[in-house]
């Protein structure tokens, strides 16, 4: 009988490891194709909730604001900023040739997702893993359309796939061309520019059409860090940037040697930035406030304010001029609504974006006193009272005048015209400096207030803009003043979105305290410290100087407008020779005679009262004859005569003849109308009558 050939046992290893790789390699297939199935249903998915081409032209990122003067005109543009949109065919060839050689130089061959760039950027990541770097150099043009249209910059792996899937659903969509003319139309370039038209505007000065290739190849440059490599920022940087997308552009001859050496950027003429400068301290303190006005949105808005551009030049160029050298300078305007004409924060808003106007926070020196002598007033004193000017010692503290001497027996209005010391220290242990305090924060100061003796001569920090505030107060004859920038906001389809309410109502102070207030101010420009705040109609105000002459203030107000200065270094060092009584004055009144100049004469409730003559001015003196400071101009309107001051007399005041007024006897002030008519949502100005009873102790019904 013949045997079976036996198996050879060597080949059994051989045929299990085949078996082996062929169910691997069969499992290992299913689950590409699987996954390939799934990736192509996700793709076409995708694919199918995109937006047409025209939606993605028409629909910008990000959110443009438009922020206009009082008068309607353009004064800042905030937010992205898009130029014309250019279809592909009047694309400088050029720009997209730049483009394509900086960002993904495979672009007209890949499906979205450039698998070389992919395999180059694993290995970067495995030469760097646990530096905590991410993957640079895999994102092709494509994805990057995605991120910017559809996503956000957040890196994290699920973005990056997100990502990558919308790369490959445009691709499937749309063409190349088409995929070009949105990427080029919508990326950002830097300095809030999206699209190579508005880049080609901001840093050029004309429209993509125009681009030469030097302009292009700086632009294409700026994709990968718009900050680090705009012209506007970093001229030398955006120049070298340039020239390495040149040298890119030639290693795949897109361009030949010659056009890459005559193509220098060099040459490249940079357009002048829009000078800004004066409104942008008001624009940052306004815009700031949206959020709290209306609900968060991206679409484009236009916001109406309160800046007056002819005041705010004035003002810029007041700080300017006036400002001692190597101090800084503030400005602010409010009219009698509170509505903001003018600020200025500092002499040059490139150089330093600090707004002294609204966040610096420094003494205010003898300005503080408007607080003190409106307490003294509430609680029963009269201007024409008399009062020793004499030591005065309060716990340990002994005040003295600038001037070394007491004046002896004098008027209350002198002493403020003249800004004594010792009176502001006896007036406020009078009527308790707490309640010197409550008046302070009853009128809008907002920053902590140290209650202690010296508190009357201004030993604590305020900021201008609260300080002008309080002032308006006082002209506004006691009714609250809420300072503001934004009158409305509309969408770019006119809609409204915001109105400014009327806030007219709140009494803040009693009618006759604000008339007696106004008539010390308007004795201490006329004749006492403040002379040199005159501005040829009448006007009312206080200087302020803080010891060593580290700041000087100025606050005053006329026909309708209050404008508050401040001069002084922000290390707080001494500034030689500044004086509220004298730069800050001056400054007002150069400014203020053109702020007023189209304004009536609005004269006051009170004549001038001149104070006793046998006073010498205290350390806020003014300099010099006021009257011919500013001889050009008169701050009247036209055609209107300058006013005269009236003979020295007495003002005679309800409850003339006793200091009735302190024991509740007001039946012959003047009180607020409660027949007023009210406003929606604010206070009940019967309320607030209500108050000032309660606060002044008086007896409603006696």
């Amino acid at each position: 009988m013949s045997s079976k050939p036996s198996k050879n046992p060597q080949n059994r290893p051989q045929r299990k490891a085949l078996r082996l790789v062929l169910i691997v390699g069969g499992i290992l297939a299913t689950i590409i194709l699987v996954l390939a199935v799934l990736l192509g249903i996700a793709v076409y998915t995708t694919k199918s909730s995109l937006p047409d081409f025209d939606k993605l032209k028409a629909s910008p990122n990000g959110q443009t604001i438009r922020v206009h003067s009082n008068d309607g005109t353009v004064i800042v543009n905030m937010g992205p900023g898009y130029g014309r949109w250019i279809p592909y065919n009047d694309i400088p060839k050029s720009m997209t040739q730049a483009m394509i050689a900086t960002e993904d130089r495979r672009f007209r061959y890949h499906i979205g997702v450039d698998p070389v760039g992919v395999m180059r950027a694993v290995g970067v990541a495995i030469i760097h893993h646990g530096q905590g770097k991410r993957w640079q150099g895999a994102s092709t043009i494509t994805q990057q359309l995605a991120r910017n249209v559809f996503l956000t910059n957040n890196y994290s792996f699920a973005r990056k796939a997100r990502e990558a899937l919308l790369a490959l659903a445009i691709e499937q969509k749309f063409t190349k061309n088409q995929i070009l003319e949105l990427y080029l139309n919508r990326v950002y370039f830097g300095g809030g520019a999206y699209g190579i038209d508005a880049a080609s505007r901001k840093f050029y000065g004309h429209p993509a059409t125009q681009l030469s290739l030097p302009e292009a190849a700086i632009i294409a440059g700026l994709v990968k860090a718009p900050s680090n490599y705009s012209p506007t920022a970093d001229p030398e940087a955006a120049v070298s940037r340039g020239r390495v997308v040149l040298g890119l552009m030639a290693e795949q001859h897109l361009i030949n040697p010659t056009e890459q050496i005559n193509a220098d950027p060099q040459n490249v003429a940079l357009s002048a930035e829009p000078h800004q400068n004066g409104v942008r301290y008001f624009t940052d303190w306004a815009l700031a406030q949206l959020d709290s006005l209306i609900e968060p949105s991206t679409e484009p808005i236009d916001v109406w304010t309160t800046l007056d551009l002819g005041m705010q030049r004035a003002a810029d160029t007041t700080i300017q001029d006036s400002t001692p050298k190597g101090a800084q300078g503030a400005l602010v305007t409010l009219d009698s609504d509170g509505a903001v004409r003018a600020m200025v924060g500092g002499r040059d808003y490139v150089s330093s974006i600090y707004n002294r106007a609204t966040q610096a926070t420094r003494q205010p020196g003898s300005s503080f006193k408007l607080f003190v002598y409106l307490a003294a007033l509430e609680s029963g004193v009269r201007p024409d009272d008399r009062i020793v000017d004499e030591p005065v010692t309060i716990n340990g503290w002994s005040p003295r005048n600038a001037s070394r001497h007491f004046s002896g027996d004098i008027s209350i209005r002198t002493a403020f015209a003249f800004s004594l010391n010792t009176i502001a220290a006896k007036l406020g242990s009078q009527v308790g400096f707490n309640t010197v305090a409550t008046m302070a924060k009853r009128l809008g100061i907002t920053t902590p207030i140290d209650v202690v003796p010296s508190m009357v001569l201004g030993t604590s920090d305020v900021r201008l803009i609260d300080m002008t505030r309080a002032f308006a107060v006082v002209a506004r004859k006691g009714i609250a003043v809420t300072p503001y920038g934004i009158s409305r906001i509309t969408t770019s389809y006119g809609k409204l979105l915001y109105q400014h309410p009327d806030n007219s109502d709140q009494v803040l102070l009693a009618p006759w305290v604000a008339a007696e207030m106004t008539d010390l101010l308007q004795t201490a420009v006329a004749t006492g410290t403040a002379r040199a705040a005159q501005i040829g109609r009448p006007v009312a105000g206080k200087t302020g100087t803080t010891s060593s002459s580290h700041d000087g203030w100025f606050i005053g107000f006329s026909s309708g407008l209050t404008t508050g200065v401040w001069m002084g270094r922000d290390d707080s060092k001494p500034v030689p020779g500044l004086s509220g009584g004298h730069a800050p004055a001056m400054a007002f009144s150069k400014y203020m005679r053109v702020a007023v100049a189209d304004r009536p004469v609005v004269p006051f409730d009170t004549q001038v009262t001149l104070p006793d003559s046998q006073v010498e001015p205290d350390d806020e003196t003014y300099f010099g004859d006021a009257a011919a400071i500013h001889p050009a101009t008169s701050g009247l309107p036209a055609d209107t005569p300058a006013p005269t001051l009236p003979p020295a007399v007495t003002e005679k005041h309800a409850g003339d003849a006793d200091d009735n007024r302190s024991k509740g006897n007001e039946k012959s002030a003047t009180k607020p109308d409660s027949g007023k008519e009210k406003s929606t949502g604010h206070a009940d100005p019967a309320l607030d009558k209500n108050w000032l009873d309660n606060v002044l102790g008086h007896n409603p019904e006696g």
